[in-house]
């Protein structure tokens, strides 16, 4: 998404534009690139989204189609930590496309040149904001790839980082990327990028040297690799250090660090994080400062550490730190716990060049004079975004791509949320279909209708799963619902099918829902209770998916099988089911935990 213009309601869609992309009408322009062009919709529910759609000469390439669907469930799996969340995707679309949050919020490229440099307080809030999207974007196996001061939005509450997802999957779909063309800025490039061996294993290190650019320009209004041609740029990333005149503070050192030209020599982010929260100006504006005038980015903060420490458990030989990381924010707390470490006063960590380096500064030079010759050649072909930044290749519309799969042991958690506030589970209130989606301690689903409702939650995809989650039958004689391998049945349909496990207060009912034509429910077997709870009582529901067998129990028993599913991947979804005629039927859930 680029920032040329942002409003209510974007620019006027154009006479040859769409005025509706599978269930989202558009109403807006916000932007357009080398990919395609973003354009502000709602949904039938009246949630602004913004809507990415593919240009036709990539949609005609199957290659790019499957890379596009790659890429778009690993983008799924971020959580929203300061990140705009991917809510939607079609790759089989004549015109693929993809629906993420609309951010409503200038870019920081926008206010730094309307307003100049950011202030201390304001400047610190960025770095700890932007550094919480690259913990969650890293921590789920994926990378930015064009991490600049156009994608990071400053909404209301906390910084956004935005436009990740579909990087990679034209980088490599060879049809439109030649050898050495790259996809990403050139101000914000790490100086790796520009190797092409190093940029086709690219790591997590690349963002951590675009946030340090970021920053630096943030706090100073200028790159600290600024040059009159891309060109100049790209020969000074790779052989000079970084102009941070004017840059003070404790931010300079970390921003120094990330710009190392050695990868090994940067921090990761969540080492930036942590460090973040120790390191803020000895006055009003300090982390604790941040943090207490910014209680959504305080939860962020929070969020996106458990989350990494979780991983952390799960993947040990994954973590790798160089610098203390202690600093921890409660979500609850007043101010973030800190242990003695590298803190302001401390001891700046130093590195000398050593052998690795020196090889870096040696190829850095060699590759220069290559660069040099691509972009005068024509091979690296430069162009500009909306806001007048060089690009190289076809960056402009989202990228972000993961250099290895995320890999979780089996039985590991990849979803668990107490469900007690809005997270991974999203707040609704559907007039058109007299239902809503609340959290008080627990999400809450009320329906005031009869049939299914579904709230809106994590569009990851599973196969293979065990669940658990806790539900409730609140009021009426309706059940809670449980959504599994929900998703498009084939190719060929336009709605979403899967099984639908009804939690009634005499049993399990298993279901199918939207087999036939999308709204369809069929009954296939009933899981009676050996002894009925009370109403109200809590029901720990477990459902384990194995190929073509599910396996259901009820507080840790198993009460009932079903063979051959004719679904093998899909969602999880939480809602409810209302068969009767009282009104209102009210569930709750809490505790979920996803395992793979």
């Amino acid at each position: 998404m680029t920032d040329a213009t942002r409003s209510v309601n974007g620019r006027p869609l154009r006479p040859g534009d769409p005025r509706h992309m599978g269930r989202y009408e558009l109403i807006g322009r916000l932007g357009e690139g080398g990919m395609g062009t973003v354009y502000l919709a709602v949904t039938p529910e009246g949630r602004r989204v913004a809507v990415k759609i593919i240009k036709m000469e990539l949609a005609d390439d199957p290659q790019f189609r499957q890379r596009f669907r790659s890429e778009v469930e690993r983008a799924q799996a971020v959580p929203p930590f300061c990140t705009a969340e991917v809510l939607d995707a079609d790759p089989h679309h004549q015109q693929p496309y993809l629906v993420v949050e609309y951010v409503d919020g200038p870019s920081l490229a926008t206010v730094v040149a309307e307003q100049g440099p950011l202030s201390s307080s304001n400047l610190h809030g960025l770095a700890i904001g932007v550094a919480t999207a690259l913990t969650a974007i890293h921590g789920a196996g994926v990378i930015h790839r064009d991490l600049k001061p156009s994608n990071v939005l400053l909404a209301l509450g906390s910084p956004k980082v935005i436009d990740f997802g579909i990087a990679r999957a034209i980088e490599q779909t060879t049809q439109h990327t030649r050898a050495g063309q790259m996809v990403g800025t050139v101000t914000y490039m790490a100086p790796e990028r520009f190797d092409e061996g190093s940029a086709r294993n690219l790591t997590p290190a690349a963002d951590i040297f675009a946030w340090g650019a970021v920053i630096a320009y943030a706090g100073t209004g200028r790159s600290p690799f600024a040059a009159d041609m891309p060109h100049m740029v790209a020969a000074r990333i790779l052989t000079m250090p970084p102009d941070l005149g004017g840059f003070t503070g404790p931010l300079r050192d970390l921003v120094e660090q990330s710009l190392a030209k050695n990868p090994a020599d940067r921090p990761t982010a969540r080492e930036l994080l942590d460090r973040l929260l120790d390191t803020g100006p000895q006055r009003a504006g300090d982390a604790t400062s941040v943090l207490n005038q910014q209680p959504a980015l305080r939860e962020a903060v929070a969020d996106a550490q458990a989350a990494d420490d979780r991983h952390a458990v799960a993947n040990p030989a994954s973590v790798t730190t160089r610098f203390h990381s202690p600093a921890r924010v409660e979500k609850s707390g007043p101010r973030p716990q800190v242990a003695p470490t590298v803190g302001a006063g401390a001891p700046k960590p130093r590195r000398g060049l050593g052998r690795t380096a020196s090889v870096v500064l040696a190829f850095t030079a060699v590759v220069a004079v290559s660069l040099l010759a691509g972009i005068a050649s024509g091979h690296i072909p430069i162009n500009r975004d909306n806001a007048g930044q060089e690009v190289t290749g076809a960056a402009s519309l989202p990228p972000v791509s993961p250099s290895t799969t995320a890999t979780t042991p089996e039985g590991d958690s990849v979803v668990a949320d107490p469900l007690t506030v809005e997270k991974n589970w999203r707040v609704v209130q559907d007039n058109v279909n007299q239902a809503s989606c609340s959290f008080d301690d627990a999400l809450v689903v009320t329906k005031e209708s009869s049939g299914p409702y579904r709230c809106r939650g994590p569009r990851r995809a599973f196969g293979d799963f065990t669940v658990t989650v806790t539900t409730r039958i609140l009021t009426g004689d309706g059940c809670s619902a449980v959504w599994l391998r929900f998703g498009k049945f084939s190719t060929a349909s336009d709605w979403e099918a899967g099984h639908l496990l009804a939690v009634c207060a005499d049993g399990y009912r298993l279901l199918t829902h939207g087999l036939d034509n999308g709204s369809d429910l069929t009954e296939l077997t009933t899981f009676p209770y050996a002894e009925p709870p009370a109403h109200g009582d809590p029901i720990t529901v477990g459902i384990t998916a194995a190929g073509e067998e599910l396996t259901f129990t009820r507080d840790g028993e198993q009460i009932g099988t079903w063979q051959d599913s004719p679904f093998t991947e899909g969602r999880i979804v939480l809602g409810v089911l209302n068969t009767s005629d009282q009104f209102p039927i009210e569930v709750s859930f809490n505790d979920i935990d996803i395992r793979v």
